[in-house]
């Protein structure tokens, strides 16, 4: 026949399940498990091959079984109880944190920025951490009820599909996301119509069309370059997560950054906070810059002080090459039309964000987003640490301690990543809140009210669920390799249930040290084939598509898996996503994290194996120097090396290595193995995870996490951000010409410390410490007279500076008089340093311009 068209038919919701449409279109589903099993029940073959995608299964699914659904008394008991739930969350007038506390901050919208969104396994739009993090950042959002809103890229083609072949090769596969099968649907502005905006990049303008995706109560709107105006290649352009050279990746940068405030705009939203997450969307600060240059007439520095008012950065990378920086060339062929707009040359452009780098000068998206951002933040107390070294430079005069980025650690979304088997039995013995308040450790002590053999039982049951999914899915990677039925039917036996599981799972770059453990094979080997103690580990993970040594691990590891030594003691599950992690997580008996210190910034994927009763074995280095207790009363996992430095990395590689080796023979295998029970229950290994449990769910949960975002950061950006812009921006105005008078001549002012000659004194003995100032034109009402103090660190530095502010007591000879009283609380020696720093009520931190003038 001659086809001439085709026509998709989809099967039609019968009356009384028309409302499944509205569940399927709210990612609320992702993390109520009432929702998924209730879309199982419709087909549960198909809801495995459709990836547990809602939108996917109500568009191919059988009639016949939709309209068989809708004639089960019990399906529709069970429609209509996650009908009542789904509702109850989204009722306006339901009672949440955000309205109970701030109630009247409902329209300080808080627009939060990010290259990837890690929502489920049926939106392949994330690579990993990063993107899983900010997903379950906005799933907070919604539990808080925050006024929020999500903004990124929604990219065609996803991450790569990842394909292990039968020599252990990584092969990356791309396959077009068909949004008519997801749950996304096109935004709509104010007056209902789709959203299309534009960015110019050279020598053309690029258009990208906007999506939304629902979750929970808040809306993320992602962006797509797919549209027919666009050139070929700028239709590629957010094709794929992370893809492409340096010129792709400055042109997705501008078009998150740039292109993503001027959606947030047509979209109708004046956001009160704009969150950076990682400095991937930094040029948001430069478009809003423009904003009030173009629309305000205030000058790049006034503008400057109104946007950083109310920014917040997140950085996440404490490696300096982590870090995106751009070449100036390439800098300037994108922005030479750009910073005119911005009322500054070309030199002020590049220096605004130029860093020193060992390749050379460069263009650094951190430095702007530093630079543009009045709150600045790691993301665990380590990575607070590392990053205010790594910045240092930014503010020179200012202690690195005083350096202005703060920590807040991050936590992970407890409804995604709890199994329902785990929350059925919380349920049976935790506080009925335990659901809204996961932050409260006063209900997680309630955890060692679990009769240890309900708690085995659960994790036992979970154990079988993996190594039944891993089998099928090694079976299923050897069928594609053209393995007979012998091969077949081994790997159906491969992993034993009753025998000590190792998991680690993450993104195989290098620092992470994936083969740490193969560092002495015939050590390892011992270990594994203990017939009284049999130990097996499973592996999955992914390597950047362009990252050949850590593609090289993955072979290797999987090559080994291969030999007889360890065959049915290391397996590789490939192309790990959220549905691997969550099997994963539940059902290894402990979680290995070996990064090498302290490249690790956080990692969250030890916090969701934490709160499924698994615990960590690992560096302590991120989260884990926060959560780990190693005291014998509350031991809730175990560290790997120590918290030093080392000469070199095959030397720390070798220390940690050995031990790794022995923390397992000592401690780990004997505990799991010993003390049984007639049920044979190992008692003291169920406290190791009734500790792991109570200890680390409440502290490392998302719910903590955003909370302290918004009392920390989001709220007093709201605040900040609206004094600078109030009256015509009266005060963004004068900040600009009071920083300009400080920065001028604060080189001008000199300081002289009057200490007395005896300076031993007892705890709690105060000391007079003296200082004269010559401010030589500058106003002694625009400065602080402090004494920094404290007792240094192995290295030299002063962890915890003591800040003593010293009182103005007359003046002699021009020199104004200070004097403060110092106070030791502790025996040792103490430093002290005197300083005299810019100071004026409306700065934003007290350390920000980062000058100050010291006592010689």
């Amino acid at each position: 026949m001659n086809i001439i068209g085709k026509i998709s038919v989809y099967p039609k919701l019968p009356a009384r399940l028309v409302r499944l449409h509205d569940v399927a279109f709210n990612l609320w589903w992702s993390w109520a498990t009432e929702a998924q099993t209730l879309f199982a029940t419709i087909d549960p073959e198909l809801w495995e091959a459709v990836s547990h995608n809602p939108v996917k299964l109500l568009r191919k699914v059988q009639q016949e079984k939709l309209d068989a659904a809708a004639a089960d008394p019990k399906f529709l008991e069970q429609y209509a109880a996650v009908l009542a739930d789904f509702d109850a969350y989204m009722d306006p007038a339901a009672a949440t944190w955000f309205g109970r506390t701030h109630g009247d901050k409902r329209n300080q919208v808080i627009a939060y920025f990010s290259a990837e969104f890690g929502l489920h396994e049926a939106l392949p739009i994330y690579s990993g951490g990063l993107g899983v993090l900010s997903g379950d950042h906005c799933k907070a959002a919604s539990d808080l009820n925050l006024p929020f809103i999500g903004v990124g890229f929604l990219y065609p083609q996803g991450y790569f599909i990842q394909r292990i072949d039968d020599s252990g090769m990584q092969q990356a596969f791309y396959e077009k996301i068909d949004f008519a099968e997801m749950p996304v649907t096109q935004a709509l502005d104010p007056q209902g119509k789709p959203v299309l905006i534009n960015v110019d990049l050279p020598g053309r303008t690029v258009y990208a069309k906007v999506w939304r995706i629902q979750v929970g109560r808040v809306p993320i709107f992602l962006m797509d370059t797919d549209v027919e105006r666009n050139a070929p290649q700028d239709r590629e352009l957010s094709a794929r997560l992370y893809g492409g050279d340096r010129e792709m990746r400055i042109s997705q940068e501008v078009v998150l950054g740039i292109g993503g405030v001027r959606a947030v705009r047509a979209l109708g939203y004046d956001p009160a906070v704009w969150h950076m997450n990682e400095g991937h969307s930094a040029f948001l600060g430069l478009e809003r810059v423009r904003e009030y240059v173009q629309s305000q007439g205030l000058s790049f520095g006034e503008a400057v002080e109104a946007v950083r008012a109310g920014t917040i950065f997140t950085t996440h990378t404490p490696v300096p090459a982590g870090n995106d920086s751009f070449a100036f060339e390439l800098v300037e062929k994108f922005f030479w039309q750009y910073w005119g707009q911005l009322g500054i040359d070309r030199n002020a452009f590049i220096d605004f964000a130029a860093q020193e780098l060992p390749w050379g000068r460069q263009y650094s998206m951190t430095v702007l987003a530093l630079r543009i951002s009045g709150y600045a933040n790691g993301v665990s107390q380590l990575h607070g640490h590392v990053s205010r070294e790594m910045w240092h430079f930014l503010w020179p005069q200012t202690p690195v301690e005083e350096v202005p980025i703060t920590a807040i650690t991050n936590g992970v979304h407890t409804p995604t990543w709890m199994v329902q088997e785990l929350k059925d039995l919380y349920s049976k013995y935790l506080p009925p809140a335990w659901r809204e308040e996961i932050d409260d450790a006063q209900i997680w002590a309630k955890v060692t009210t679990i009769p240890d053999v309900e708690l085995w039982a659960v994790h036992q049951w979970r154990k079988s669920i993996l190594v039944d999914f891993s089998r099928r899915r090694l079976q299923a990677m050897y069928r594609r390799h053209g393995e007979g039925t012998k091969t077949l039917n081994a790997a159906g036996q491969l992993l034993d249930p009753q025998a000590l599981t190792i998991g680690f799972a993450r993104r195989f770059a290098t620092y992470k040290r994936a083969a740490l453990l193969f560092h002495d094979e015939e050590r390892l080997k011992r270990i594994l084939h203990n017939p009284e103690q049999p130990v097996q580990i499973i592996f999955s993970g992914k390597a950047h598509p362009a990252d050949e040594p850590g593609k090289a691990l993955i072979q290797r590891i999987y090559q080994l898996s291969q030999t007889p030594d360890y065959w049915g003691k290391i397996v590789f599950i490939e192309n790990y996503d959220m549905n691997i992690a969550r099997h994963l997580i539940s059902g290894v008996d402990i979680w290995l994290n070996n990064p090498r210190r302290p490249h690790e910034a956080s990692g969250t994927s030890g916090m969701k194996a934490a709160l499924s009763g698994a615990p960590n074995f690992s560096v302590l280095d991120g989260w884990w120097v926060e959560g780990y207790d190693g005291s014998p009363q509350n031991l809730n996992g175990w560290a790997i090396g120590e918290e030093r430095e080392y000469k070199d990395e095959a030397t720390q590689d070798e220390a940690d290595a050995i031990n790794l080796y022995s923390t397992l023979e000592d401690m780990i295998i004997p505990l799991y193995y010993a003390g049984r029970t007639a049920e044979g229950v190992p008692t003291g290994w169920l406290q190791v995870m009734k500790n792991s449990i109570r200890t680390c769910t409440p502290q490392f949960s998302m719910r903590r996490m955003v909370k302290e975002y918004t009392e920390r950061a989001y709220l007093p950006a709201a605040l900040t951000g609206a004094a600078y812009a109030a009256g015509d921006f009266a005060l963004a105005r004068e900040m600009t010409q009071w920083k300009q008078m400080a920065r001028q001549r604060w080189g001008q002012v000199a300081v002289q410390a009057i200490v007395p000659d005896s300076t031993q004194v007892t705890v709690g003995e105060a000391v007079t410490i003296g200082a004269r100032v010559w401010y030589n034109g500058v106003s002694e009402k625009d400065a602080a007279v402090e004494v920094v103090s404290g007792a240094l660190d192995s290295h030299g530095e002063l962890p915890n500076p003591q800040i003593t502010p010293m009182q103005q007591s007359g003046w002699d000879n021009g020199a104004a008089i200070y004097q403060c009283a110092l106070q030791p609380e502790s025996s040792g020696q103490i430093v002290l340093g005197i300083r005299v720093r810019p100071n004026k009520e409306s700065l934003i931190h007290p350390n920000e311009l980062g000058i100050a003038s010291w006592a010689g």
